[in-house]
């Protein structure tokens, strides 16, 4: 059997190369072709959902397609993303990610239906949200080394609160005690409304929560806000300290909200997704929505970084789940 001539090759190589790139070209240039579904892992009204909904309605109004929400809240996140996991990878079926079905379930529950490594494409991070460590106004702890004194002469006698287990405020707790070096027991409820009244009540010492349901008992003096949870300090609470500079270095938690296609999905339609969704984020009436939500707006994270992130979130959350011995059964 003759060989071809390297020359011919390589000419070869090359057309195919070409061909390849025109198809990718015209994905693009094509894309959208029908109605985009993008699927939020939580129920209307949600902080996922309020993200979605200006992204949905601007892309419909610049690509003059249907753009739908379509809001499959239940196991933890995992039914949205197995949705989108196994939909037809050409950018008409998106996914909200966010903690827990991209970074938390995936070392939180066996058998999960989607591999959270492998089955999702990252266009960008869209908006995070910092969690409140808050103490009853009775509670004469007034800062987070005086609750770390107070925990630690106290070992297994301070509760905090969480709105379930394996919730991001779950293993914010257990990654501030292993921190702190405290000892504190977790008391998980459904939801905010009865933790938040136990917590007023002073029938809880402690939690690291959403915002929401917290500020208002503390504008009014019933809960006291000791430091936010992430790295840098809330640009809406200037005057409030980290949890890390408040003596307990590393400790950086934010809930974060993004958009995902599944894999495969050809790259020139995730480069147009993303410069859409990042001109989109940049905009003033957005910005505005999602800091109405106790959101701030994230609008610089490539399709690269937003995975990459994803990945150290999935890490680190794996090391807590493991050492706290977290179990869904």
């Amino acid at each position: 059997m003759s060989k071809l001539p390297s020359a011919a090759i390589r000419l070869l190589g090359c057309s195919l190369a070409c061909t390849a790139a025109l198809f990718a070209g015209m994905a693009a240039a094509e894309y959208p072709e029908k109605p985009i579904r993008i699927v939020t892992p939580f129920p209307a009204g949600s902080v996922a959902d309020v993200v979605a909904r200006p992204i949905a309605t601007h892309l419909s109004e610049t690509w003059g397609q249907p753009v739908v929400v379509d809001n499959r809240g239940g196991a933890g996140g995992t039914i949205a993303a197995e949705i989108v996991a196994k939909s037809l990878p050409d950018g008409h079926t998106l996914l909200i990610g966010a903690n827990g079905p991209n970074a938390v379930n995936p070392s939180l529950i066996k058998n999960l239906p989607y591999d959270s490594q492998r089955a999702f494409a990252g266009i960008t991070i869209a908006a995070t949200t910092n969690f409140l460590l808050t103490v009853p106004s009775s509670m004469p702890v007034k800062s987070v080394r005086e609750l770390i004194d107070v925990a630690g002469s106290k070992p297994g006698q301070l509760r905090y609160a969480t709105p379930g287990i394996g919730s991001t405020p779950h293993l914010a707790g257990e990654l501030f005690k292993s921190l702190a070096r405290v000892d504190m027991v977790h008391v998980p409820y459904k939801g905010s409304t009865q933790y938040v009244v136990d917590l007023v009540a002073g029938r809880i010492d402690v939690c690291i929560c959403g915002a929401g349901p917290l500020l208002p008992h503390i504008k009014a003096g019933r809960l006291r806000l000791l430091a936010v949870s992430a790295g840098t300090r809330d640009p809406t609470l200037p005057g409030v300290p980290t949890i890390s500079e408040e003596g307990v270095p590393g400790f950086d938690v934010v809930g974060w909200f993004g958009l995902l296609a599944p894999a495969r999905t050809p790259a020139p339609v995730v480069r147009k997704l993303h410069a859409e969704v990042v001109r989109i984020l940049a905009q003033a009436s957005v910005k505005a929505i999602y800091l109405n939500a106790g959101l701030e707006t994230v609008s610089s994270s490539s399709p690269a970084e937003f995975s990459e992130f994803i990945r150290r979130e999935r890490d680190k959350w794996a090391k807590v789940i493991k050492a706290a011995n977290i179990r869904i059964e």
